[in-house]
């Protein structure tokens, strides 16, 4: 279990941070959803280890690890942008971590993370030749092969669409159930953490808006800020969708007349 207690971290005089407390159980998937600049990347990085806590606590099966450096948690994230390294194929990224680190993943789990991300035919690519639903799966195949304790995920749908995002939700949900791995996901659409989370937490202005799960915060929203930010976004979205969905039956019907 990850246990956070009164967490609180400042930049500048300015809060960012204040009062965090939350339990994540072994294997849930938990959403850290809020508007841009609420603090759910610092949230992140705190957890991760990249920077450290002003006041309150972090800890992981027992174990205080406020001050542990990010190296020795045990934790790894998969970025927004990949992190790939575009002078290496798919499986040489796959496989960069175990150079330092041969006895992390045999062969055999190697072989089975590639399978289960369906990156076999894709191994020999070189990064610019996959898609961004490709990419995703190979940033996720090159954390797991590390085997972490915590997998952290920084907005890792956001550049994709339709069923490719859909297929990596379905992805993270079995590796997250397979591994029986604790995964957080940072996100600032309600759609993606509502369908794809055992449980949301709400961040607004650095503090806790609710913590539960998805059915709960869409029945009992505890306050107007989580149901107003929930349906004005799912809103945005299916406008958004619309809108795009007019401008390419236009597209369509310019090129027929034409």
């Amino acid at each position: 279990m990850l246990e956070i207690r009164n967490l609180k971290k400042s930049y500048d005089n300015h809060t960012i941070l204040q009062n965090i407390s939350l339990d994540i159980e072994d294997g849930e998937i938990v959403s850290i959803l809020g508007p841009s600049g609420c603090g759910k990347t610092t949230l992140l990085n705190l957890i991760l280890g990249l920077t450290d806590a002003d006041e309150g606590s972090i800890v992981f099966d027992g174990k205080e690890i406020t001050r542990v450096p990010m190296e020795q948690r045990g934790f790894n994230i998969v970025f927004q942008d990949y992190a790939l390294f575009p002078n290496l194929n798919v499986y040489q990224n796959v496989t960069y971590g175990l150079r330092n680190n041969p006895g992390i993943s045999t062969a055999q789990e190697v072989e089975e993370l590639i399978v289960l991300l369906g990156l076999r035919e894709h191994l020999h690519k070189k990064i610019e030749q996959l898609s961004g639903g490709q990419k995703q799966r190979t940033a996720l195949a090159r954390t797991m092969v590390m085997k972490p304790k915590i997998l952290l995920l920084d907005e890792p749908l956001s550049a994709l669409d339709g069923v490719i995002k859909e297929s990596i939700k379905d992805k993270i949900r079995q590796i997250a159930r397979d591994y029986r791995l604790t995964t957080i996901i940072v996100t600032h659409d309600p759609e993606e953490a509502l369908t794809l989370s055992d449980k949301v937490l709400i961040v607004n202005e650095g503090q806790i808006s609710q913590y539960g799960k998805p059915e709960e915060i869409i029945e009992t929203p505890d306050n107007d800020f989580v149901k107003e930010f929930i349906l004005n976004q799912l809103v945005i979205k299916r406008n958004n969708i619309f809108t795009l969905f007019k401008q390419n039956m236009m597209s369509q019907a310019e090129f027929r007349i034409g």
